[in-house]
């Protein structure tokens, strides 16, 4: 099967080998309180394995809810569960054409490389959402955290969705733990995991929310959320079959995974 953006040490989730992804199991630690898990639930995110970041919370291996986001109210429409097509969440980038600025700090070399490449994907696509990468100071900036397995699993990278106001997820943290990418981190699969973690920060949700074992391999997480709260079906993308090659699955095969005609349908369609 595949992988996750956050990684398992045999079994990695979003973005590994056997079982990596975008997203991974991890320790709840410390705490969270009975208020935040109810928030969380209603915006439709799955509370399995979340944990808090700072004032932040780590919802599905790989999103990063702020204060802010839980106390939005989401007009999205239910959910139909069981169908596989693109989603994105309400907020969304406004305020188009724009082009959204992109730095790295204090990241390897390779990491910054592949940056740009993840940037030069989108562009490609001739959206009226664009990307720039600026030394410093960009409205999402790239840094990195060095945090090893912890349970069994490990976090690749992490990012979050728009504000209600229309600006992109302002932040992707990158693990530089070797256990997450190696000693020698591989360009492809490093380029594929910041471009899934950009397509959060402009409002995508994972294209297998609804049943992350698609992705992930059994004990995956299954359903990420079914509430209907904060995902919203994108016209145009398939529906009733599995849509194995999306960027935006939860998890992928540790390979160098980009745009398919699906995804591709879906941001042409929001930007």
């Amino acid at each position: 099967m595949g992988l996750c953006i956050v990684c398992a040490s045999a079994l990695l989730t979003a973005c590994t080998k056997n079982n990596q992804g975008a997203d991974k199991k991890v320790d709840q630690t410390p705490q969270i309180s009975a208020d935040v898990s109810s928030k969380i639930t209603a915006l439709g995110f799955s509370t399995d394995n979340m944990r808090k970041i700072g004032d932040n919370y780590l919802v599905e291996g790989d999103i990063l809810l702020t204060p802010a986001n839980l106390s939005e109210t989401s007009t999205s429409p239910t959910l139909r569960i069981a169908e596989v097509e693109q989603y994105r969440t309400t907020n969304l980038v406004k305020n188009l054409p724009r082009t959204i600025t992109v730095s790295v700090s204090n990241l390897p070399t390779v990491y910054a490389t592949a940056a740009a490449q993840a940037v030069a994907r989108y562009n490609a696509l001739n959206l009226t959402l664009k990307f720039q990468i600026v030394s410093s100071g960009g409205a999402i900036q790239l840094i990195g955290f060095n945090e090893g397995p912890s349970g069994g699993f490990i976090t690749l990278g992490s990012s979050g969705f728009p504000t209600s106001s229309g600006n992109p997820y302002s932040q992707i943290q990158m693990n530089t733990n070797p256990a997450a990418y190696g000693t020698n981190p591989d360009l492809g699969y490093l380029t594929s995991v910041i471009q899934h973690e950009m397509g959060h920060c402009i409002g995508m949700r994972h294209t297998d929310y609804f049943n992350r074992n698609l992705s992930c391999g059994t004990g995956g997480g299954g359903n990420e959320g079914s509430s209907g709260v904060g995902a919203v079906h994108i016209p145009g993308t398939p529906t009733k079959t599995f849509d194995a090659g999306s960027w935006m699955l939860a998890c992928s095969s540790g390979t160098d995974r980009t745009f398919n005609a699906n995804d591709k349908i879906a941001l042409d369609y929001l930007y």
